[in-house]
């Protein structure tokens, strides 16, 4: 049985509040000054996409089911027609991958609607 997948809405930048969200989690990965530097270059960054699955592979995260709140409260958004904001990305090299330091649980509920959507974000 095919599933018809759902349309993502955008919106066309990155709400403010993810920035704080993602300096916050970057400074349990990089010193607090390294973190500052990183969000500091995001909100200067252009908005690109790529495909779900792709993130996630490089990432190397695990996929959170719809059960976990936040995946359903983001799953909710899709299905309404809600725009999202856009990830925000790290490369980081020395860990080989990328982190995905605001937007996990909004990749999560994606995914689970469609592998291939593109997704909206910025990459540093």
């Amino acid at each position: 049985m095919a599933t018809r997948k759902k349309t993502i809405h955008w919106l066309d930048d990155v709400e403010e509040h993810d920035y704080p969200a993602a300096e916050s989690y970057l400074c349990l990965i990089y010193d607090t000054k390294q973190a500052k530097k990183v969000v500091s270059k995001l909100r200067k960054a252009s908005i690109v996409q790529f495909k779900a699955k792709d993130i996630f592979r490089a990432s190397s995260l695990s996929l959170l089911g719809v059960s976990n709140s936040h995946v359903e409260k983001d799953g909710k958004k899709i299905a309404a027609g809600t725009a999202l904001s856009p990830l925000l990305l790290v490369r980081d090299s020395a860990l080989g991958k990328v982190v995905i330091a605001d937007g996990y649980h909004r990749m999560c509920a994606i995914y689970t609607v469609d592998e291939d959507a593109l997704i909206r974000c910025k990459i540093v």
